[in-house]
């Protein structure tokens, strides 16, 4: 047997095999609840219903959904143009510093919003321009390069909040001072959680949409993508290409942080982030690196996280069995993505 490219891969295997991947990751949880002794079905129930089963529950969904719609299309972009962008998490954090500086009063009214957002956008963009930079210059490996940016990243954070941006009235977990009112995104509604960070992400997903399908830039981001080397020899400004990537990424990234601390924390704090730009990748996976799949891919994460959080009080199965059930979906929707592509031979 052997395995042959699939030229045009027809409606039904596009659909079909993600399809048997979520049925797969579906069964994956439903061994692990038996595992832990508990009743499959009962433990999928209850994961649904603490995920959507109340007005609460879907709030914090949304809520729970917001930065990783902006990490997801971070790797999406990234990945489409086979940027390979590791470190989401770092651009993140970057954008939450920025938003933290400009957002206890240097700067006040109506503008601060704003400006905190596109200052927020310009450090993640800065922070994925130097592994870009280095790997179109020097060819150095640019997976290598934005993981470390984490660790730094991380450090820097905790630095920050126990020196320059700590909080001098805060007692216990570091955390820098609060965000002054017109820093902090207005709600939705009145008397409702959900802040207006997740109506940005949604705007967001749909521009992504629109320059990937509807701009040269989209065209040639997917030409780089598909063969580097084609689009050069064909002409394209690869460098350039790569370079407004990195920024449109990066950018995008920043803005999981500068939502997370004006829309839900307030201020900054090293847990600001439980690993959003990493569960990122598993969203752009799951959603085949479309920029609309990524919402209904990071609402679909989302609910499994806050499910599993309602079902473990309720059943008493650990919550691990989210991290495990993400990760099984993610390996399933790999293999179907490859499934896609390739159809198996004999002889």
């Amino acid at each position: 047997m052997r395995l042959e490219p699939v030229a045009q891969p027809g409606l039904a295997r596009q659909i079909g095999f993600p399809a048997l991947a979520l049925l797969a990751t579906l069964g994956v949880g439903m061994i692990l609840a038996a595992i832990a002794g508990a009743d499959p079905f009962a433990v999928l129930g209850q994961i649904v219903i603490g995920a959507v089963g109340s007005r609460l529950a879907l709030l914090e969904t949304l809520n729970r959904a917001t930065p990783l719609i902006f990490t997801g299309l971070a790797i999406a972009v990234a990945f489409r143009a086979k940027l390979w962008n590791i470190g989401a998490e770092a651009q993140l954090y970057a954008g939450a510093i920025v938003t933290v500086a400009l957002g206890t009063g240097v700067l006040g009214g109506p503008v601060v919003l704003p400006i905190s957002a596109l200052a927020a956008m310009l450090a993640g963009a800065l922070v994925l321009l130097g592994p870009v930079l280095l790997k179109v210059r020097l060819g150095v490996d640019e997976v290598v390069t934005t993981l470390l940016f984490n660790f730094i990243m991380a450090l820097f954070v905790s630095y920050l909040l126990e020196g320059p941006m700590k909080d001098p009235m805060g007692m216990g977990w570091p955390k820098s001072p609060a965000l002054i009112p017109e820093a902090r995104l207005p709600r939705m509604a009145e008397g409702l959680r959900l802040h207006w960070g997740f109506g940005l992400a949604l705007i967001s997903a749909v521009g992504v949409w629109v320059i990937q399908t509807r701009t040269t830039l989209g065209f040639e981001m997917r030409a780089v993508g598909a063969n580097l080397r084609a689009a050069r020899f064909a002409g394209m400004p690869v460098t350039s290409v790569l370079i407004k990537t990195a920024l449109l990424s990066g950018g995008l990234a920043a803005l999981a942080g500068w939502a997370q601390v004006a829309g839900v924390k307030g201020h900054l704090s090293a847990d600001l982030s439980p690993g959003f730009g990493y569960t990122g990748i598993i969203v752009a996976m799951l959603a085949l690196l479309h920029p609309l799949g990524v919402v209904v891919s990071a609402l679909f994460v989302a609910g499994v996280f806050v499910g599993a959080d309602a079902m473990s009080r309720a059943a008493g199965v650990p919550t691990y069995i989210a991290d495990m059930l993400l990760a099984a979906a993610l390996l399933f929707m790999v293999l179907a993505l490859a499934l896609t592509r390739v159809r198996v031979v004999r002889g």
